[in-house]
């Protein structure tokens, strides 16, 4: 059994709805159906009534929320308390960012704010939209940063999280240049000769938002996807060589554009402005985080 399966049924209980409850799961609602089901077979009984709508919780699923919610909450303190022994020494904060911010933005972001307020350490792991919302969930980490979109937002509880929008982004398509500088392959394409399309994975964060960009064009693209990946950068040097189009954040390419390495391969319509969020929870009580986060919020005011 894992822990993940009882937020997820716990998110159902919330929401009665599999679809909402997915969303803010940030996974798919298939793939949070296989874990229902799953956690399901752990028990041994039914918890979901799925004959109702909205979706309601059997009697031994109702009963599962309570003993589980408390019994989770119990065994997330106590890795918490281990893991602050854990902790790099003196000042510190463990943050968790989304790939591709884990290697652009994130490195500069720390530079500059303590060359202005001082230094402290700071452990970085990279991470998934959905793991890095695990991690902050579960006490892993003291700061979560990530992309945010309003088709495709980040779900955290108000009462629990509060998030401070740090700056932004561009998503947009380039392609690697031909002999005269202009895209190997230009949006939107031909039905005749469709453009090899470089796309990230299902549950990808940066995956929605291209597809939210496509489903709102007037003229559709004409895409072949053969090629798919998690992160950004290994997009990015499939692109570089010319294997075809790829949605980047602007942060990832910067220096390629510069360069003549890739160039952009369409105009604005094909392009998706994003925002860049912390996120952290209302209970940490680590002093360095606390300060940091004082100094961010005094900073965007």
């Amino acid at each position: 059994m894992q822990t993940k399966w009882i937020d997820d049924l716990l998110a159902v209980a919330e929401t009665s709805n599999f679809s909402r409850a997915a969303e803010i799961r940030c996974i798919t609602q298939s793939a949070l159906s296989r874990r229902i089901r799953s956690l399901e077979e752990w028990v041994g009984v039914e918890l979901v009534d799925r004959g109702t709508y909205p979706v309601q919780l059997t009697q031994a699923g109702r009963t599962f929320c309570d003993e589980g919610r408390d019994a989770l909450a119990a065994f997330m303190d106590l890795r918490s308390s281990l893991r602050r022994g854990e902790r790099m020494p003196g000042r510190s904060i463990q943050v968790v960012a989304g790939h591709t911010l884990s290697m652009t933005f994130v490195p500069k972001w720390f530079a500059e704010f303590q060359r202005r307020n001082g230094y402290f350490n700071a452990r970085v792991l990279a991470a998934n939209v959905q793991e890095a919302v695990i991690a902050l969930a579960e006490g892993g980490c003291d700061l979560m940063i990530g992309y945010s979109h309003p088709r495709a937002p980040i779900f955290l509880d108000p009462d629990k999280f509060v998030g401070l929008r740090l700056g932004t982004d561009a998503l947009f398509p380039v392609s690697a240049p031909d002999s005269q500088g202009r895209p190997l392959f230009s949006l939107p394409g031909t039905q005749a000769q469709p453009i090899p399309y470089l796309g990230y994975t299902a549950t990808s964060f940066l995956g929605r938002v291209v597809d939210v960009i496509l489903q709102g064009q007037a003229v559709p693209a004409q895409l072949k996807r053969f090629y798919e990946a998690d992160m950004a950068m290994h997009l990015l040097r499939m692109a570089r060589e010319g294997y075809g189009i790829a949605w980047l954040p602007e942060s990832a390419v910067e220096e390629e554009l510069a360069a003549g390495r890739l160039v952009r391969a369409g105009g604005a319509q094909w392009e998706a402005s994003l925002e860049i969020w912390s996120f952290r929870s209302i209970g940490n009580s680590n002093q360095t985080m606390l300060e940091l986060c004082k100094s961010l919020e005094r900073e965007v005011r």
